[in-house]
């Protein structure tokens, strides 16, 4: 049933996304020669937040350029660092989603990037990596159970565009007790209420 919810807002967050991009003016990003908004944009990323009884799932997406600064696999000890601190903090989810009530525990959570993976310099892995776009992704499954859910009342992201100021717009799919909605979280907008 969980994985039928999540799905849901996958299967609806390209038509909110292009509805998006009709609405506003496109300047150096020729997303118009393509038809549709890119997946893959910078400052942008997307979170699904399905609410099914005690139980919180969490899925953020977003190009490793609004977490780390870069999306080329890390070399450098600075670069190797920077993806290591943004691994440390997407294993706080209570902190970049601003869980104070709810009485909400991690009963799973998964961080994902080829950033993240352990290079071996393998034949293999560049022939992996040539086939590979340019583009980066990380990405952030979270579940979390929560013995007072009542309580829940919303989520605040504004910790989330603190520590990854790259980060300028996350568009939002949200299933919870009072249905569903799509919106927007702006730094100078940064909660949502279930």
């Amino acid at each position: 049933m969980r994985r039928l919810l999540l799905a849901l807002p996958f299967a609806l967050l390209p038509l909110a996304a292009l509805a998006a991009e009709h609405s506003h003016e496109h300047d150096d990003h020729d997303h118009a020669e393509h038809g549709s908004l890119d997946a893959h944009e910078h400052g942008a990323a997307m979170l699904n937040v399905v609410l099914d009884g005690q139980v919180l799932e969490l899925e953020l997406e977003s190009p490793a350029m609004n977490l780390v600064g870069f999306e080329h696999a890390a070399k450098s000890t600075a670069d190797k660092a920077k993806v290591a601190a943004a691994r440390s903090q997407l294993t706080q989810p209570q902190v970049l989603f601003g869980l104070n009530a709810g009485d909400c525990t991690i009963s799973k959570q998964e961080v994902e990037s080829p950033l993240f993976a352990k290079h071996a310099d393998s034949d293999e892995h560049e022939h992996e990596k040539s086939h590979d776009s340019e583009h980066s992704d990380i990405h952030a499954h979270y579940s979390l159970d929560c013995q007072k859910p009542e309580d829940l009342q919303q989520l605040d992201l504004g910790e989330l565009f603190k520590r990854f100021p790259a980060t300028e717009k996350i568009q939002v799919q949200l299933i919870g007790p009072n249905g569903q909605q799509g919106l927007e979280l702006t730094p100078a907008q940064p909660t949502l209420s279930f």
